[in-house]
């Protein structure tokens, strides 16, 4: 596995497929959403103007793999009832929807007898692997990548299995 190497935009630009996304964590405390955070807790409304926070990087690489036919989905395994912070990113999922991803929630207690790798993970093309480090409180702590064949085998059965017991998001209420 190779630390820190290519820039995921440059990862996902030369995904052909598919670009598969699991999140397993109940917080994130990503710096560029900790304003939009903070005023969600404050009013209980969430921002969902593109323009905002990271969306105006993110969304264009979405839009741009979807309309050259990459098929983008999102799992999401979450603790129940869910933090504040799943409440947030289910209510700003209008716009990964938007962009053209299909996302899906999975309660963490029908995620038991899953065998799941360790971290959050996008899986590009079924072979490219980008696991996602965070520390305990949720804050950024790097990335690795590898195309080790066996480790992208685990990344794609575990997210397919998530992805067959999860609830679309439009019919998942936080």
């Amino acid at each position: 596995m190779s630390l820190n190497a290519r820039p995921f935009a440059d990862l996902l630009a030369a995904a052909r497929r598919s670009a598969v996304h699991l999140e397993m964590r109940d917080r994130y405390a990503v710096g560029d959403e900790a304003e939009d955070f903070a005023a969600f807790l404050r009013t209980g409304a969430a921002n969902t103007d593109p323009a905002r926070s990271f969306w105006p990087q993110w969304l264009p690489l979405v839009t741009e793999a979807v309309a050259r036919g990459v098929v983008m989905r999102r799992a999401r395994i979450v603790s129940e009832p869910v933090t504040d912070y799943i409440r947030y990113e289910h209510a700003i999922t209008v716009l990964n929807l938007r962009a053209g991803e299909d996302v899906r929630w999975l309660p963490r207690r029908r995620a038991s007898d899953l065998a799941l790798p360790g971290n959050d993970f996008w899986l590009l093309d079924g072979r490219t692997v980008q696991f996602n480090h965070f520390t305990g409180d949720g804050a950024w702590a790097g990335k690795e990548h590898t195309e080790d064949p066996d480790v992208a085998a685990l990344c794609a059965t575990a997210f397919e299995a998530v992805w067959q017991r999860a609830v679309p998001h439009e019919m998942y209420t936080v």
